[in-house]
């Protein structure tokens, strides 16, 4: 009788998951490999945490943000589509010591770009963001690569340089990733071709001084300027240079259309993630330390190709550019610095 009341206690303090699998070797609990933390939940950081889920590269997603229900929320809902992810861990942070031993951390969090707002606008109100989140990011995190991605990005990639105190192979601002994708797009589109094939950069400012470097510009190994001298100048008869303008106007476009941007900068970011994260080292223009490169004598970050891969930035590309579009990057370059030499940081 009494043995019959034990082996009955017994079967009820057993949990359905020790009647349903006997363990051999549960292993070591150690922490993840590709911990990513996205600090923002608005419509890019989100159009992020999508893209990178999909993509299966991280086995860690932690999402922080000061809106603790939209947090919730948002991350309610990716955890209800983990059956259709590669991704075992998706996660709320409530503080920043739960975005500890991340790999990289992706900051979205920011005030958003009004109608019209040009990027640079928005400094000053983003800075004082900035400063209430990196330190605790480098702090919990002090190996991650931090990838800015909140505008305007270069000087914001600037000010986490300064503010989280890493090397400058570890700080990188998406900058003109997103800017080449459009260009490349918008040149396929008038040539008939597939963006894949068509290979163009954007360097400089992520914004109204960035630089288009025609001189580069080539479809499978054809130089397009070869064809048409006058590509790049006003007499074009096909209008060509309106290629450019149309690349520093879209995010402007997008942003009267529907309030903002988001799904391209989402598959941007990720692009660059899974470059890092599985060490591809992939050239990618991004944002940069670039003083003592082209000659610019400023400490300032803009888009170069840059390699990508575990460390970071692994190199950056000494790209030819001809006297004029070199005149064009120190002038994006000195825009910037106008901007930076008024913060104390």
């Amino acid at each position: 009788m009494l043995r019959r009341c034990w082996c009955e206690q017994y079967r009820a303090m057993t949990s359905v998951r020790d009647k349903l699998l006997q363990e051999l070797n549960p292993g070591e609990v150690v922490p993840p490999r590709c911990k990513v933390t996205i600090v923002g939940v608005g419509q890019v950081g989100m159009a992020c945490a999508f893209s990178i889920l999909q993509s299966g590269v991280a086995d860690d997603v932690t999402l922080i943000d000061v809106m603790e229900d939209k947090l919730q929320g948002e991350v309610l809902d990716l955890q209800h589509g983990s059956l259709f992810l590669k991704t075992p861990i998706i996660r709320a942070a409530k503080d920043y010591s739960e975005t500890a031993n991340s790999k990289l951390c992706i900051i979205t969090a920011g005030v958003r770009q009004k109608e019209g707002e040009t990027r640079l606008n928005l400094v000053h109100r983003n800075v004082e963001v900035f400063r209430k989140i990196v330190p605790l990011l480098a702090q919990y995190s002090p190996d991650a690569i931090l990838l800015i991605v909140s505008n305007p990005v270069d000087v914001l990639t600037y000010v986490a340089w300064k503010l989280s105190g890493f090397p400058q192979e570890r700080v990188i601002g998406s900058g003109t990733n997103l800017d080449s994708a459009r260009f490349r797009f918008l040149m396929g589109e008038r040539l008939q071709i597939h963006p894949s094939s068509v290979h163009g950069y954007i360097i400089g400012e992520h914004g109204d001084s960035s630089v288009a470097v025609w001189s580069g510009a080539n479809v499978a190994g054809v130089n397009l300027q070869s064809l048409s001298p006058d590509l790049e100048r006003e007499q074009d008869s096909e209008v060509w240079p309106g290629v450019h303008k149309n690349v520093v106007d879209s995010a402007y476009e997008v942003v009267r259309l529907k309030g903002y941007t988001s799904w391209a900068i989402g598959l941007s970011v990720c692009s660059l993630s899974q470059s890092i994260l599985r060490n591809l080292r992939i050239v990618h223009p991004v944002s940069t330390l670039v003083k003592g490169l082209h000659d610019i004598q400023e400490e300032v970050f803009l888009s170069l190709p840059c390699v990508l891969g575990w460390p970071g930035v692994c190199g950056v590309l000494n790209q030819p550019l001809r006297e004029h579009e070199a005149y064009q990057l120190k002038q994006s370059a000195q825009t910037l610095w106008s901007v930076q030499r008024e913060l104390s940081l």
